[in-house]
């Protein structure tokens, strides 16, 4: 619940800003007014967009956007919209990826460029070193709450509800299914399945419905799913095996393997995603 509060109140900002800078661009000139609506339009559709959801992808690249229609509207009238410089400490608070930073840092440097003109040379060297200081501060602050909250998502299932699990958990899970299969004489083995990224999650669910409590699905990258799947013998496995693929797209690849044959020692998540795979159509 407090999560659906947050969303809501980051609307209601999101909705607030596209407003104020909606009543900016009254009296703008024609170019800064271009780029004032283009960042009313952004902020608005993104409001509307916005959603608790286990599905957002935080690696998508919104922030060039972002970072982009920043500069567009200090480009536009630097005289007038100079005081939007501070706003690039924020927008490396954001968490985006190392290139996206790059951008931003090469955006954030041409705005000062831009605003540097208007001010005398002491004040534009203090502009850039206090802008500099507050990015790297803000950059390696968003980059330790990045790494923290990946290592903790590791650790959480992905679909409240859902036996999903982080690719990660599968790494431990392995060792730990492999004695106890050994152990009570069961037959376990471990399915990849290659899907389209519109794909994943959709057909991560219909393997979580359709598999055991006891048996876990993981999402080893965008495309790859993988499953531990437990079953009394080989031939019960292959029957089950065969349900799970007719509920699968028709483009899907799969494999599977014995866990007795999985070297643990030497598995990553990189050597399950490059296993050798096959259409669902050759599936016996």
């Amino acid at each position: 619940m407090q999560s659906k509060y947050k969303i809501r109140l980051l609307k209601a900002n999101l909705f607030a800003a596209s407003v104020v800078l909606a009543l900016w661009s009254f009296a703008a000139p024609p170019g800064a007014t271009v780029a004032l609506w283009l960042v009313v339009a952004w902020l608005f559709i993104t409001a509307l967009q916005l959603d608790f959801s286990h599905r957002r992808a935080q690696g998508q690249p919104w922030q060039v956007l972002a970072g982009g229609l920043l500069l567009f509207l200090i480009a536009a009238a630097p005289e007038r919209h100079s005081i939007l410089i501070w706003v690039w400490a924020a927008v490396f608070m954001l968490p985006q990826s190392r290139w996206a930073a790059t951008f931003n840092a090469s955006a954030a440097l041409l705005s000062w460029l831009l605003v540097a003109p208007l001010l005398s040379t002491p004040e534009s060297l203090l502009l850039l070193l206090i802008l500099t200081t507050l990015g790297v501060l803000a950059f390696s602050q968003t980059r330790q709450l990045i790494n923290m909250n990946g290592a903790i998502r590791q650790r959480l299932r992905l679909i409240p509800g859902l036996n999903l699990w982080a690719g990660e958990q599968l790494l431990r899970d392995l060792a730990r299914e492999q004695t106890r299969s050994e152990r009570e004489a069961i037959h376990a083995e471990v399915i990849v399945i290659q899907v389209k990224r519109h794909q994943l999650w959709p057909s991560a669910q219909k393997l979580c419905e359709l598999t055991y409590a006891f048996e876990n699905v993981y999402r080893l990258n965008n495309h790859t799913l993988a499953i531990l799947f437990l079953s009394r013998t080989v031939k019960v496995g292959t029957q089950r095996r065969k349900q799970l693929y007719a509920a699968l797209p028709d483009t899907a690849l799969y494999q599977h393997i014995p866990l007795m044959d999985l070297e643990l020692s030497t598995l990553s998540l990189e050597t399950l995603c490059q296993l050798p795979s096959r259409p669902l159509a050759e599936a016996a």
